[in-house]
């Protein structure tokens, strides 16, 4: 059977609210200069698209962490495929991410970089699973809590597939 993609959140309805998103963080930063993490590869839809609504001085840099493979779950083992460009030691940094679920990814992540000094740390997610946590992971910027179906669209993947997708839709029809 072939699977099929049920519209979750409309294209209007996710860009309504990365511009809600963009307008509290340029507030919360106002009169400073943010650091924007993107988390590779399904952050970078929702990275962009925040950047542009966001009104204080933005610096940007890509990391590549992930546990999934070309699976449907998680696969509980975290590894760093691209690391940063430039140090964030002593600046403001938000981490762009698309979902977050188990948390066990940023958990690892906001570890990882804790250590390397910045001034803040932030984490703003387009989605989030809590009913899925297994690590204890504080998103201080939330675009949409979802119900733990598997989603794709608008950065995120089944397979490399329908990353394309300008809303957020639930993946049907898998085996």
């Amino acid at each position: 059977m072939s699977e099929t993609i049920r519209v979750l959140i409309s294209e209007e309805k996710v860009d309504e609210r990365i511009r809600e998103l963009g307008n509290q963080i340029s507030r919360d930063y106002e009169g400073r200069q943010i650091h924007l993490i993107c988390v590779l590869k399904g952050g970078v839809f929702f990275m962009c698209e925040l950047a542009k609504r966001i009104s204080v001085p933005v610096s940007m840099d890509f990391m590549c962490v992930g546990s999934y493979g070309d699976g449907t779950s998680s696969s509980g083992v975290v590894r760093i495929a691209k690391d940063l460009d430039e140090s964030i030691e002593g600046k403001e940094v938000i981490i762009v991410e698309d979902i977050i679920d188990s948390g066990n990814t940023l958990y690892y992540l906001m570890d990882v970089l804790n250590k390397r000094n910045p001034a803040g740390m932030k984490l703003c997610t387009l989605l989030d699973k809590p009913e899925r946590r297994v690590k204890d992971v504080k998103v201080d910027y939330c675009g949409f809590e979802i119900p733990d179906e598997f989603v794709v669209g608008y950065g995120l993947d089944y397979a490399q597939k329908y990353r394309n997708l300008p809303y957020i839709g639930v993946v049907e029809g898998l085996d």
